[in-house]
């Protein structure tokens, strides 16, 4: 088990530098490095920065929820936001396997161009791992008894849907698209788009760089509502041109002769 834990460790530590790299990229700096990860501690970590930057509360907390879904062991988690100087919280939260004990405070409020450092600690696996190999071979041999006695097969539990609010940002280069609330966050100024805006922009984030025909588009905003409008397509892929200018690297330009593409340059 010793090299699955290394590995775990070290796919671990990417994330980590990953999460770095989007909040640069989310501040408006796509030059300058996110330095070494640091271990300051057991199941603790601490990202550092070449240069000061901003943050969005809530751009920090999908961003590190996003990426740390796709690590083991990382469902409980501290995430500290510290001033260089004197090591003071800046921002904070926890995020926990289970949602309702998440603590999560402050969102919406852009924070300050300053020197900060990430720090984020994890629950130690060890204990509730062991516990759970207990509880599960304990759990299965109740049921053999069970349904050894009245001989019926125990019904499965019913798994409820996880909301999770925090899984409805989509990154578009240095663009959050919130596709819950409708808005796009762009060097931390907040656009809000309108439904058809939201619904148009949608459909190009799930298919970055790739065409999409004009008669998908029509038919994906209004055909499948059963709604027939006058209203041009090309209207609002000209709105959402002007509230994308910010962002030079983003661009929704018209293939002709077949629709338009959404282009996103590194």
């Amino acid at each position: 088990m010793k090299g699955s834990d290394d590995f775990d460790i070290a796919r671990r530590e990417v994330l980590l530098r990953r999460i770095g790299h989007e909040l640069l990229l989310q501040s408006g700096d796509s030059t300058s490095r996110v330095l070494p990860v640091e271990k300051s501690g057991d199941n603790e970590y601490r990202i550092r920065f070449e240069k000061e930057l901003t943050f969005q509360p809530d751009s920090l907390v999908s961003t590190t929820q996003r990426l740390l879904a796709q690590a083991p062991f990382t469902t409980d988690y501290v995430v500290n936001v510290l001033n260089c100087a004197d090591a003071s919280v800046a921002y904070g939260y926890a995020i926990s396997k289970n949602k309702k004990d998440d603590i999560i405070a402050c969102l919406g409020r852009k924070q300050p161009v300053a020197c900060y450092i990430i720090n984020i600690k994890f629950k130690p696996p060890g204990i509730t791992t062991a516990k759970n190999r207990y509880l599960l071979r304990g759990g299965l041999f109740c049921l053999a008894v069970i349904g050894f006695i009245f001989f019926r097969p125990v019904k499965p539990r019913k798994v409820l849907p996880v909301d999770d609010q925090h899984t409805n940002m989509i990154t578009l280069g240095t663009v959050l698209f919130d596709t819950k609330n409708r808005k796009l966050v762009i060097d931390g100024t907040t656009t809000d788009l309108t439904g058809t805006e939201a619904r148009v922009l949608s459909i190009f984030a799930k298919s970055q760089n790739e065409i999409i025909e004009r008669s998908r588009l029509q038919k994906e905003i209004w055909e499948d509502e059963g709604v027939i409008v006058g209203r041009s397509l090309d209207m609002f892929i000209s709105k959402l041109r002007k509230k994308l200018e910010p962002d030079p690297n983003i661009k929704i330009v018209v293939v002709r002769g077949k629709g338009y593409k959404l282009e996103i340059s590194a």
